[in-house]
C-alpha cells in the first residue's frame, strides 16, 4: 500500500520522503491556504521532493474552466495529478483530461455509485473520504470494502486513494481491506510507530543497560 503525505508543509514532506514514507503528495485549496504560499510556487517545491503523484485541486466548478486549470496545473510538473471534484462537471472534466494522458485524482467521493462513475470517467484515482462519513455515523471502511469489491469484479484500473484518515486504525483498516493508497496528515503516518509495549520494552532494557556500565562507543 502506498502512502501520501496530506499536507502542503515542505519539511513535513521532506521529513517523511527521507524514509521512504512519502510515495505522494495531496494537496488541496484548504492545504494551500494552511501553508500560505502560492498554489504553484509550492505545488513545483512538493514535485521535486517525491517522485510519486503530487494532486494538485483546480478551484473552477464548470467543466471547462477545470480542464483549463486542469492543464495549467499539469505543466508545473510530469507527476501532477489533476484534482477535479466528484460532480457531473468533474467527471467531464476528468474524462477530457484522463484521454490527454494526465493523472486525475476524483476527490469527495462518498459513495460506490460515484466511484464506478469516476472509473468510468478514467480516473487514475479515486478518493473517498472515510472520516466524514465517520462523523455522520455511516462507516467509512465499508466504502472502501464495496469500492473494492466493485472494481475487482469489473477490473478497473483506478486506484482507490483512502483519504480524511484520522487516526492509525484506519490506515490499518484500509490495509486490510486492499484500498491502493492512504493519504494522511503527517503526524497520523508518524503516529503508527507508537506502541505502549514498545516504550515499555525500551525502557526496560535501557535500564538494564545502564547497570552493566559498559559503553558501546
Amino acid at each position: 500500500m502506498k502512502f501520501f503525505v496530506d499536507t502542503a508543509e515542505i519539511d513535513a514532506i521532506a521529513d517523511l520522503s527521507d524514509l521512504g514514507m512519502a510515495d505522494g503528495v495531496t494537496t488541496n485549496p484548504s492545504l494551500i491556504m494552511k501553508s500560505g504560499r502560492d498554489i504553484l510556487e509550492v505545488t513545483k517545491e512538493i514535485a521535486e521532493l517525491v517522485d510519486g503523484p503530487v494532486s494538485a485541486e483546480v478551484v473552477a466548478t464548470e467543466a471547462e474552466a477545470m480542464i483549463a486549470e486542469g492543464r495549467k496545473l499539469a505543466e508545473i510538473a510530469d507527476n501532477i495529478a489533476i484534482k477535479v471534484p466528484l460532480t457531473w462537471d468533474g467527471l467531464k472534466a476528468c474524462k477530457v483530461l484522463s484521454t490527454e494522458g494526465r493523472m486525475v485524482n476524483v476527490t469527495l467521493c462518498f459513495s460506490v455509485n460515484q466511484a464506478l462513475l469516476a472509473a468510468k470517467a478514467g480516473a487514475s484515482f479515486i478518493s473517498p473520504f472515510i472520516g466524514r462519513l465517520d462523523d455522520i455515523n455511516l462507516d467509512g471502511m465499508e466504502l472502501i470494502a464495496d469500492i473494492r469489491q466493485v472494481y475487482d469484479n469489473f477490473g478497473f484500473e483506478t486506484e482507490i486513494l483512502a483519504a480524511s484518515i484520522r487516526s492509525v486504525n484506519h490506515i490499518a483498516d484500509c490495509a486490510r481491506i486492499g484500498a491502493d493508497v492512504i493519504t494522511a496528515p503527517p503526524s497520523v503516518i508518524k503516529a503508527m510507530v507508537n506502541h505502549p509495549l514498545t516504550d515499555k520494552g525500551l525502557a526496560a532494557f535501557m535500564a538494564d543497560w545502564e547497570k552493566t556500565g559498559q559503553k558501546i562507543l
